[in-house]
């Protein structure tokens, strides 16, 4: 491990970042509001941060798997600092763990808010919150390995340990070539969103700022009631589209888009994943047309649109479900911890892990019954690997510890049981809304300092699929690699002999 390449390639993030807030520093200006030189200023910080960071030191080799973990960690805490800083600046959160929280938000597609009055802020800082999720979404890093020819060095290290899911599928022989493709589709979607959301009579920023929110299944509104406030079936149904397909594996996306749509009827986890939307959809839809009072259409179209988007970790709301009966908010609680599909935008354990874990779980059972036979766990006609079962049984392992010791520690700062649970489930789901008193009209800005830094931390866990940032607790990652450092040495007589 070479401490000199981690700060070398969280430079170049930081570095990259500052284009997103001199983005953001123009849209502040056309708007003429008082977060322009707010902005000015975060970008003049993380430039010249990252500038410093990047020219003091260099990549001297290929990055290792231990650097690239590291790396993606440690670069992800750093945007998250970076990008508090026009909160900070333009003063509208004053606590540093209010304004961290907010960012981390933003980055891990959570969105968790501490605003309760989002209407009242300028429009720089509500492009900064929905550009912040948008570029998350698809992820820092691999934004950087498709634009960026300095993470051509380690790209597939970097890339493995930030996309969402057990698997990575290329799109192409070269990993910098498949994360622009993965890059195109995403900006693709986004903006045939904002098409069709500006064609509902939507305004332009709001449709820009709900595409870029929808589409990274972070969920920041403009309004303070979310996707409510609009009163349009409409817009609701094209956001319950567009929430859906960031659900779902942007691989197979690419390949629908150049000819193969039948890819998507061949996925199991794609089946899995749609048939988990209609069951809980149903389900809700009973719940709520037991309790009465609102019609038909209304109905199934509130517990589609709240399904998908607890289920595909957007967080939007078309209506209260903090109202609805329990057998509705507990149907909720359970999507959370499911998520979407690996290689979407969405957060969750993902529905590939659950049915593996599921079929595992049916295997188990057979060879109780026959225990001579050998028999396979199958996804999608592929017999999995032991190693990649018990991958998948440790993720799962460490969710679910990581979001009982959550509930532990917001119970043990005075939160409620159930506020506890939401907001815990929610942070590492990186859902946003909760239950109890951070449900769906409800927000994160009344807590303390110290809750805020818990559910950061949940925030990071989750959005980086947790192995990433737990491995930075492991003394083995920070252990220099003896053959390395000999390597480094000779190569650096060696340049010291040449002419």
């Amino acid at each position: 491990m070479n401490p000199r390449h981690l700060i070398h390639v969280a430079g170049i993030i930081l570095l990259a970042l500052s284009f997103a807030l001199a983005a953001t520093t123009v849209v502040a200006a056309a708007y003429g509001e008082r977060d322009f030189i707010p902005f000015l200023l975060s970008t003049i910080v993380s430039a010249g941060l990252g500038l410093f960071m990047f020219r003091r030191t260099s990549l001297e080799r290929d990055l290792t798997i231990r650097e690239g973990y590291a790396v993606v960690s440690l670069s992800w805490l750093a945007i998250g600092l970076a990008g508090a800083l026009p909160y900070l600046f333009s003063g509208v959160i004053s606590s540093p763990a209010a304004a961290l929280f907010e960012s981390v938000s933003g980055f891990t597609t959570t969105g968790a808010t501490v605003f309760g009055d989002v209407e009242s802020l300028p429009h720089g800082i509500l492009f900064w919150r929905a550009l912040t999720q948008w570029i998350g979404g698809m992820g820092i890093i691999v934004l950087g390995v498709a634009i960026l020819p300095f993470l051509g060095i380690g790209g597939m290290q970097l890339f493995r340990a930030e996309v969402p899911g057990p698997t990575t599928e290329r799109l192409a022989p070269r990993i910098t070539q498949t994360a622009k493709l993965l890059w195109l589709v995403y900006a693709g979607l986004t903006g045939a969103q904002v098409l069709l959301l500006y064609l509902g009579d939507m305004p332009v920023f709001d449709a820009v700022i709900h595409s870029f929110t929808t589409l990274s299944t972070g969920g920041f509104s403009t309004q303070n009631a979310s996707i409510a406030a609009y009163e349009s079936k409409y817009i609701q149904y094209v956001i319950i589209l567009f929430m859906y397909l960031a659900g779902i594996n942007f691989t197979l996306h690419y390949r629908a888009m150049t000819g193969k749509p039948w890819r998507y009827f061949g996925d199991t986890e794609w089946k899995a994943y749609t048939a988990m939307v209609v069951a809980a959809t149903v389900f809700v839809a009973l719940v709520l047309f037991e309790r009465g009072g609102t019609g038909f259409e209304q109905t199934i179209r509130d517990s589609l649109f709240q399904v998908v988007s607890i289920a595909t970790t957007t967080g939007y709301a078309s209506t209260d479900y903090d109202l609805w009966p329990a057998g509705g908010q507990l149907m909720l609680l359970l999507l959370m911890f499911v998520g979407g599909m690996a290689g979407s935008t969405a957060g969750g354990m993902k529905v590939i892990r659950v049915v593996t874990f599921y079929r595992q779980g049916v295997s188990a059972l057979r060879r109780a019954l026959h225990p001579r036979a050998v028999i396979l766990t199958r996804v999608s006609g592929k017999a999995i690997r032991e190693n990649d079962l018990l991958n998948i049984l440790a993720f799962i392992l460490f969710f679910l510890l990581l979001f009982v010791a959550g509930v532990t520690a917001m119970a043990a700062l005075g939160h409620d049981l159930i506020t506890s649970i939401g907001a815990s489930a929610a942070t590492l789901g990186n859902i946003g809304p909760g239950l109890g008193d951070v449900g769906a009209t409800d927000n994160y800005g009344w807590m303390g300092p110290s809750s805020h830094l818990v559910l950061v931390f949940l925030m990071l866990v989750g959005r980086l699929e947790i192995f990433t940032v737990l491995l930075l607790f492991h003394p083995d990652l920070w252990r220099r690699d003896r053959r390395t450092g000999e390597a480094s040495r000779l190569r650096q007589e060696v340049e010291a002999m040449s002419p």
